[in-house]
């Protein structure tokens, strides 16, 4: 388990992440983290956009179940 502490960052607060989290999270300075709320209470730190990956399986269901529809109109 890892352990963040809050710290001032100009008239904001943030937390310091160190050289291992950031390598476990596949991140790098300037990168965007998504805070998300987890289903037991707590909360879950991600590079992974929600929102994109919602996006992106509605478009996938999409193009399966219009497939013909697409690939006629690609012709």
């Amino acid at each position: 388990m890892q352990t963040l502490k809050i710290t001032t960052v100009g008239a904001s607060s943030g937390v310091i992440l160190t050289k291992e989290v950031m390598a476990h999270l596949k991140v790098k300075k300037g990168d965007t983290l998504y805070l998300t709320e987890a289903a037991d209470g707590g909360y879950r730190l991600t590079p992974y956009n929600p929102e994109f990956a919602r996006q992106m399986a509605l478009a996938d269901e999409i193009m399966h179940d219009d497939r013909e529809v697409l690939r006629a109109l690609a012709k």
